[in-house]
């Protein structure tokens, strides 16, 4: 895998980069680069990987934070945050990254040639650790082979699709496939809720109704909450909650920003009521949640 990454990192260094999102000619393929610490997360409809290429990074997400080094990666979901924390620069000083996007279809035809027993096991997470660790390489090597490959053969339609194939089924059998057939399926029949939930992550520090957003997608908001619900798992309201505290932490983790400060940048107009709803979702106040946060990462 380290093989692979070099190589990735060598072929990339070629490519004329700019700052932040950058083209490869390949379709869903699209290359990163950073020298500001604050990144923002790719915002696309399909489902994707975003691979680490060189240097380190945070994600803040309602499940915990995610930190992500060279040759590991991360699936898209519906708490994929919409900016991450770069923690550590290349030796360059800029930050690489890449994301491959998958069609819905790509997924779910893949997972439907799957052996049922197969299928079964990813989904109750009963795997053998050290074969999902295996797959989890064998993502990185399908990813060289479609970016760096790709271009040492003449190119084709038909050899960039059995490589994404390939790529998909290792995603399955790795760390991660419970986690995207979950996002693939929540995501088939509910692509205008998942316009509204994007729509959410950028606005989530200003006030809004539920009526609103049901009524400019021509629905009633008992219908809208419904298919809310179901394709998110929570509420919208509950879903900008989340987001606002999860931002909040951030803030008061890595900017140092005190329980105040937080709970006005992200929209709270009550520094009890942040606190009380703080307590119920990390469980325990503030600054006693920090202050735990930051002995564990010290570790």
């Amino acid at each position: 895998m380290e093989t692979a990454i070099r190589t990735m990192q060598k072929d990339i260094r070629k490519l004329s980069l700019k700052e932040g999102e950058n083209q490869t000619g390949i379709p869903g393929v699209t290359v990163y680069c950073f020298e500001e610490e604050k990144i923002r997360m790719p915002s696309v409809d399909n489902p994707y990987l975003y691979i680490v290429l060189d240097g380190m990074l945070r994600l803040h997400t309602p499940s915990g934070i995610m930190d992500y080094m060279a040759g590991q990666y991360s699936v898209s979901r519906i708490d994929t945050p919409l900016m991450g924390t770069v923690l550590k620069f290349s030796e360059q000083r800029d930050f690489l990254a890449m994301s491959v996007e998958f069609t819905v279809n790509d997924v779910i035809t893949t997972v439907l040639g799957l052996d049922n027993d197969l299928t079964e096991k990813i989904m109750k997470e009963q795997l053998d650790r050290n074969r999902m660790a295996l797959s989890d390489e064998a993502v990185i090597e399908s990813v060289d082979k479609l970016f760096s490959g790709i271009y040492r053969a003449v190119p084709s339609e038909f050899m960039r699709k059995n490589i994404l194939r390939e790529m998909i089924y290792a995603v399955l059998c790795g760390s991660c496939g419970r986690q995207f057939i979950q996002s693939v399926v929540n995501t088939r029949p509910a692509e205008e809720i998942y316009e509204a939930n994007s729509w959410i992550k950028e606005n989530f520090r200003d006030s809004f109704t539920v009526e609103s957003l049901a009524e400019q997608r021509n629905m009633s908001v008992s219908l809208f909450h419904q298919k809310f619900r179901s394709a998110v798992g929570m509420g919208p309201l509950q879903c900008q909650k989340r987001l606002r505290l999860t931002e909040a932490r951030r803030l008061m983790l890595d900017e140092r920003k005190n329980v105040t400060e937080a709970s006005v940048e992200v929209g709270y107009e009550s520094v009890s009521q942040f606190i009380r709803d703080y307590r119920k979702m990390f469980g325990s106040a503030p600054k006693e949640d920090i202050l735990n946060m930051k002995k564990h990462l010290e570790k």
